[in-house]
């Protein structure tokens, strides 16, 4: 008897992964030849737009610019934060590093061909949303820096007792916010730590693994190494929506995820942060809980604090931001995601 259910539900859940499998295999195998073309031809000039950007006075348009580029970079978060640092070594504002960043967590051109999958409007709205959320972050940093920057000019006046405009560092918002304003000779300076927002020591820009002289024999070792990290997640991601197709109560999915309310958009956010392992991994689970009864609200919020907070992106954030400023990273993550997806849901009852 018990033989007989475990192979029944052994064939079900076999069937909706089998389903689910040949639903998403081709996006998964376009997303990583795609992603692995990028990363072997096409790397180095998108970091190199980076780089060109030192001394430009575009002020939000740099801001703009740098969302797109962290968005067409392929790197993953780890390789992130070191090439932050050779940006930030070599002159690039924390504004244009935050919107870089922050896009790049989000989203990568891989990433992008996986959430085809998820038909047009999620596609469109995963990349508008995650493109907004750097464009956001850069000006959240350069407020910050901005202040940051008012309060030291401040406590040198104090100090020298004397306020003539003329002694005092330009004040111009475009201004790096590593930046320290020139002390004069024999003057004790205060600790420059509110005035730097990230903090990159220890981290050196990562030497490519892209170097066989060959570039097809390298393109090839690039989408060898592309299938491994992301092989087993996608095939655990299929699994899991199987399950879920099987297990989980439709109705159950349309009460925590869906609708237009905002506790569906607060649950999706919320089950983003521990669930989320790997892009690729999580399409299956968005494909079938989407079909469920998920709204586009919920899925954006999903999308946005699932790898913002990736359990193996968080230390290295740490480590760069600091205590506080990791704080207003999780707060700006959570509250940036719940206002997208409510405002996402808006937008589709009008669609």
């Amino acid at each position: 008897m018990i033989a007989e259910i475990l192979k029944r539900e052994f064939i079900y859940v076999g069937y909706y992964f089998v389903v689910q499998f040949k639903q998403i295999f081709g996006y998964w195998v376009v997303g990583m030849i795609i992603g692995s073309v990028v990363s072997v031809f096409f790397k180095d000039k998108i970091h190199n737009l980076m780089r060109e950007m030192k001394g430009a006075t575009i002020g939000f348009a740099g801001i703009v610019f740098a969302s797109l580029l962290g968005i067409a970079s392929p790197l993953c978060m780890y390789g992130t934060i070191p090439i932050a640092a050779s940006f930030s070594k070599g002159g690039i504002k924390d504004e244009w590093l935050a919107s870089f960043m922050m896009s790049s967590i989000l989203l990568n051109p891989q990433l992008i061909i996986y959430s085809a999958a998820l038909g047009i409007k999620a596609l469109l709205v995963r990349i508008i949303s995650c493109f907004l959320c750097g464009i956001t972050a850069g000006l959240m940093v350069r407020l910050y820096c901005t202040m940051a920057k008012r309060k030291q000019e401040g406590s040198l006046v104090r100090r020298e007792g004397k306020t003539d405009k003329s002694e005092r560092p330009e004040k111009n918002g475009d201004t790096k916010c590593e930046e320290n304003v020139p002390a004069k000779e024999n003057e004790i300076k205060e600790p420059d730590s509110e005035s730097v927002f990230f903090n990159f020591h220890g981290f050196d820009e990562p030497k490519s693994r892209d170097t066989h002289p060959n570039l097809f024999i390298r393109f090839l070792k690039n989408l060898l190494r592309n299938i491994k990290a992301t092989g087993l997640y996608f095939l655990i991601g299929i699994l899991l929506s199987a399950l879920f197709q099987r297990y989980v109560p439709k109705d159950a999915m349309t009460l925590l995820f869906g609708g237009n309310e905002a506790w569906g958009v607060l649950m999706a956010a919320t089950v983003g942060v521990p669930l989320y392992v790997c892009g690729g991994g999580t399409i299956p689970i968005l494909q079938a809980w989407m079909a469920e009864g998920m709204s586009m609200g919920s899925a954006c919020a999903f999308m946005i604090t699932g790898p913002a907070t990736k359990i193996t992106n968080l230390g290295a954030l740490k480590s760069v931001l600091g205590i506080r400023n990791f704080i207003f990273y999780w707060l700006y993550v959570g509250l940036f995601s719940i206002l997208a997806g409510v405002i996402v849901n808006l937008i589709m009852l009008f669609i």
